[in-house]
Order: C-alpha cells, then structure tokens, then sequence
C-alpha cells in the first residue's frame, strides 16, 4: 500500500493509530511465534502439517 500522509486533525485519531500500532505489532508477534513454532515441529518429524485422508 502506498503510504499516504493524513494530517491529524485531533487527538482521537492520534490515540486510534497508537492503538492500531499496537495491535499490529502484537499481531506480529504472535504470527512470528506461532511460524517458529510451526517449523521447529516439522523439523522434529512429529508433525507434517498436512492431514491424512
């Protein structure tokens, strides 16, 4: 997405994108958590994550 500059127009919209940065940078970090801990299972063999049918 390009980056487009808003000006803020009061402080509400401030705190809005404080709170939706920190959202994403803890959605981020749950994503890389769950990714490593993905791979470290495939690796160990015990899971392939594909399902049999």
């Amino acid at each position: 997405m390009a980056d487009k500059k808003i000006p803020k127009s009061n402080g509400k919209s401030a705190a809005r994108e404080d709170r939706l940065k920190a959202a994403l940078k803890a959605n981020m970090a749950r994503r890389k958590s769950q990714a490593k801990a993905r791979a470290s299972t495939s690796v160990d063999g015990k899971q392939t994550g594909k399902s049999e049918g």
